[in-house]
């Protein structure tokens, strides 16, 4: 299977599932709906049901758990769009969700999709320890960032954010999935290294495109990390060497996994290629 029709499949399943766990009525149900299902990919439950394939689990089991990221993840550009943080207008083509609902339902939104979450995965302690222990990276990246904004930082600096504010997500998708499907600690440990490098991928790539693509290919505003992105530090030919690099290095992490790990890798290659 291509990865677009993989992607455009698992979106489906996710979709489906995401309808039935989240709230119906009220003010509050409808801002967390509209920024849930406002477009996306849905790239990282896509990764938690890949990693179960890998390891042969349970698809059924995995989806609860590949929820609740997206509402992690949904959570975290909610708050990350507010005006005391990037203050964007836009978020995939669509007004972001402070523009539309203000910034007050914007806020409680983000925390609503938070709780809910890890609601969602109480029963499975092992799952929600790897997402709660991201989730915490996450924000401390963001507070980094937050520091940074108005200082030259160093690449080892900028891979430090990144590290946290966008591969701490990416591990615990492949972690958390692995703990669910009873993954082996060699196993654990290999895919903690693939998605550590599939993180530093994908991020390099989205400041690439942050530089060379368009609002309407995005969906969001462009040149907003100018001073902080990939580009801006090494330069755009050293970034996509760097791109290559990691991508080389998540592949293979994954030299131990047969071919039921193929999807992890043509995401591998989906991050690094995408134009959008």
């Amino acid at each position: 299977m291509e990865v677009a029709e993989l992607l455009s499949e698992d979106k489906k399943k996710i979709d489906q599932a995401l309808d039935r766990y989240l709230p119906r009525r009220g003010s509050l149900s409808k801002a967390m709906r509209y920024s849930v299902f406002a477009g996306g990919k849905r790239f990282r439950p896509s990764l938690c049901l890949a990693t179960a394939r890998a390891l042969m689990g349970s698809e059924k089991k995995t989806i609860p758990f590949a929820c609740a990221v997206e509402m992690i993840h949904t959570f975290t550009l909610i708050h990350d769009d507010l005006p005391a943080m990037d203050n964007s207008d836009y978020r995939r083509g669509k007004p972001t969700n402070h523009k539309l609902f203000g910034e007050g339902i914007a806020i409680l939104a983000g925390d609503a999709l938070n709780t809910l979450a890890f609601n969602l995965i109480a029963d499975t302690p092992a799952a929600s320890k790897e997402l709660s222990t991201a989730l915490f990276k996450v924000v401390e990246g963001q507070v980094s960032d937050l520091e940074s904004s108005d200082k030259k930082v160093s690449l080892k600096e900028l891979r430090s954010i990144h590290q946290w504010k966008t591969a701490a997500l990416l591990k615990a998708c492949v972690r958390g999935t692995g703990r669910l499907c009873g993954a082996s600690a060699a196993k654990l440990k290999a895919l903690t290294n693939y998605a550590d490098h599939l993180g530093l991928a994908f991020q390099i790539a989205d400041d690439i495109l942050d530089v060379t693509s368009t609002r309407k290919k995005l969906g969001k505003p462009v040149k907003a990390d100018v001073g902080k992105g990939f580009p801006f530090v090494i330069g755009l030919e050293r970034s996509r060497e760097m791109a290559e690099q990691e991508r080389g290095k998540s592949l293979a992490a994954l030299r131990g996994f047969d071919q039921h790990a193929c999807q992890l890798r043509d995401l591998v290659e989906f991050v690094v290629k995408r134009e959008s």
